[in-house]
């Protein structure tokens, strides 16, 4: 049975990731410890909150470079969740500007309405459009609804990492991936069928 490192930096949904790749076959090992993340097949990185305190977290734990050892160099499957996806970029601009893992080229913005009737935060069930293929989306179909909560978005350097985007605020980048890095915008774990589904994928790459 495959064990997942789902990263513990104490910025929330930690419990709910766990139980929804438990639901997909898997082990769920919680934890801040580099040997679990070492031993495990694939990583997650979850996260609720402010890009500062989640990068500030991360990097007093010493999480940065254990995650950037195992990801970047051993090349074990990583899927950041919502502000996981976040800190992927070069830096955010949430709670002051700050320096982000870097491993995607671009950075995180707050959503702009596009119309009075926008509301920010994005909150709900909201359309995930294909930009491109990839395998965590194996077997679910473009256009699916899944569940977001955010109000800042990653605003990528080109199109080569963007697998997806979603119709919301004139659009927006839902997901990227570059290698064995993965990202969603949404929250897999709270979006039913596909969004185990879509974990499933992931684990098994």
């Amino acid at each position: 049975m495959k064990k997942v490192a789902i990263v513990n930096y104490e910025m929330g949904n930690i419990d709910s990731v766990a139980r929804a790749v438990e639901e997909c076959g898997a082990i769920a090992v919680v934890t801040d410890v580099a040997g679990d993340f070492a031993e495990a097949s694939s990583i997650i990185l979850p996260g609720v909150g402010a890009f500062s305190e989640g990068m500030r977290n991360l990097r007093e734990k010493g999480l940065d470079e254990i995650l950037g050892k195992q990801v970047l160099n051993e090349k074990i499957p990583l899927l950041g969740i919502c502000l996981g996806m976040q800190l992927l970029a070069d830096k955010g601009f949430e709670g002051g500007e700050t320096a982000g893992l870097g491993w995607i080229s671009g950075q995180v913005e707050r959503l702009k309405p596009d119309s009075p009737d926008t509301k920010i935060p994005h909150v709900g069930w909201n359309d995930v459009d294909f930009f491109k293929h990839s395998l965590i989306f194996e077997g679910i179909p473009s256009g699916e609804n899944f569940y977001f909560v955010h109000s800042y978005h990653m605003v990528c350097r080109g199109d080569d990492n963007v697998i997806a985007t979603t119709p919301y605020c004139g659009g927006f980048t839902s997901a990227v991936c570059k290698e064995n890095v993965f990202g969603v915008q949404f929250h897999p774990e709270k979006s039913q069928r596909f969004g185990l589904k879509l974990i499933s994928n992931f684990l098994g790459l």
